[in-house]
């Protein structure tokens, strides 16, 4: 590439940064979540972008006259419809449970934010199932891979879920109650009809109380039973400074079908969309990196859902790169035909052992890997300290796949 090229191709990258961010810091300013077409997961309550959870309803809401407008609160739950697997539990409908409590809980094996609410879900269960409730877990895919019924049980295993989970591969359950959000809470009544809801996470108090409130409505005895406190984790106070450079690193998608959908495109290198499908595209990092976009470097394939590595080297000089700001940093990878290994860093240097995630190991060299064996989230970052850092994750596989990154700000956990 001739210097000239080499600089008129930076002019137009450096415009196009700055319009993408002037686009970011608009989408970002105001206190409502505009969902795409696609279901749209839903960041930590308080992030940018999401608003406050609504204040508890003390009055007893009772079905309308005419029809129930879908998934409000004093409308008749609508039955799961079309499951595409039972995990857990027979077959059921939600009629069938009338006289009890029941929970509805949208999530994807995959979704952080739903993985961060499933302790209080668990806690909910092993208290109160022998006294009405009945969590149903509606497991609505975010990526095709999460469809796979095995991929869903091995999820259910690793997170010690007992509660009844129905996959909603179709989404008609998800529609059937007009839901937005991972993760989304639906609370019905013994009579079928939904009395709360909470989307995304925390407020875990809240909810704990409005789950007693309707166990004792059903006839329920819970006076030995003690209520947590607990509202969930306080996120870093400069993750929310609403400083668009500094703030907590949004979700990252790689696939095709996020980024077009996405009010601002997660990565902005413009070959990555105008490289006929399936064609492998070579692609340069421009080498300076802001927060909130990803940059790939070398040889890559696009998908809908994801960015995969687009051939075999033995350097690791192919990588994708990121600055990010938060103290928890996650990648969805997806598992090829043998296990491989992804190698990050950190500042350009190995993740310091007091920041490693889960799922990090190190090899002799004392260099930081994780090894990718199936289809999932992987933790990467756990640090207790928030700030902004590079980021790069490289492998010589070709059948390395990158769907999503997701980023934390409580000072502990994914």
């Amino acid at each position: 590439m001739t210097n000239q090229s080499r600089s008129s191709r930076y002019f137009v990258m450096t415009a196009l940064l700055m319009s993408v961010l002037f686009v970011l810091v608009t989408a970002c300013g105001g206190d409502t979540v505009v969902a795409p077409p696609a279901p749209t997961p839903v960041p930590e309550v308080g992030s940018l972008g999401v608003p406050a959870a609504d204040p508890v309803s003390t009055q007893v809401a009772t079905p309308t006259e005419e029809a129930d407008p879908l998934g409000e609160v004093g409308s008749v739950a609508q039955e799961l419809q079309t499951v595409a697997g039972w995990i857990n539990t027979e077959p059921f409908t939600l009629e069938s449970l009338r006289g009890k409590v029941v929970l509805i809980d949208f999530w994807t094996y995959t979704c952080v934010n739903c993985i961060r609410t499933i302790p209080y879900l668990k806690e909910w269960h092993e208290k109160y199932a022998d006294e009405g409730l009945v969590i149903v877990g509606v497991h609505s895919p975010e990526f095709e891979f999460e469809q796979v019924r095995e991929n869903v049980e091995a999820a259910v295993e690793e997170f010690g879920i007992a509660w009844p989970v129905v996959q909603d591969n179709s989404f008609e359950t998800w529609r059937a109650f007009a839901n937005q959000y991972w993760p989304a809470k639906y609370l019905i009544d013994k009579n079928g009809v939904i009395q709360y809801t909470h989307f995304g996470e925390g407020s875990y108090d809240e909810t704990e109380v409005e789950i007693r409130k309707w166990l004792v409505d059903a006839g329920s005895s819970i006076e030995g039973i003690i209520a947590n406190p607990d509202p969930g984790p306080s996120r870093d106070i400069q993750a929310e400074s609403g400083d668009i450079k500094t703030g907590q690193t949004r979700e990252l998608f790689t696939g095709l079908n996020f980024n077009f959908n996405a009010q601002t495109p997660f990565i902005i290198q413009t070959e990555y969309y105008t490289t006929p499908a399936g064609t492998p595209i070579l692609l340069e990092d421009p080498g300076e990196h802001l927060n909130h976009f990803l940059y790939l470097h070398g040889m890559w394939y696009s998908g809908p859902g994801d960015a995969r590595h687009a051939r075999v080297t033995d350097d690791l000089k192919d990588y994708m790169g990121l600055k990010y700001f938060g103290t928890s940093v996650n990648v969805v990878l997806g598992a090829g035909d043998e296990p491989y290994r992804v190698y990050i860093t950190v500042d350009d240097a190995p993740i310091p052992l007091a920041d490693r995630g889960a799922d990090i190991e190190e090899d002799e060299a004392g260099a930081t890997f994780i090894t990718v064996e199936l289809d999932r989230m992987y933790g990467i970052v756990d640090s207790p300290e928030y700030g902004g850092h590079e980021m790069k994750l490289s492998s010589n596989s070709d059948q390395f796949s990158v769907f999503a990154f997701t980023f934390g700000a409580y000072g502990v956990g994914p």
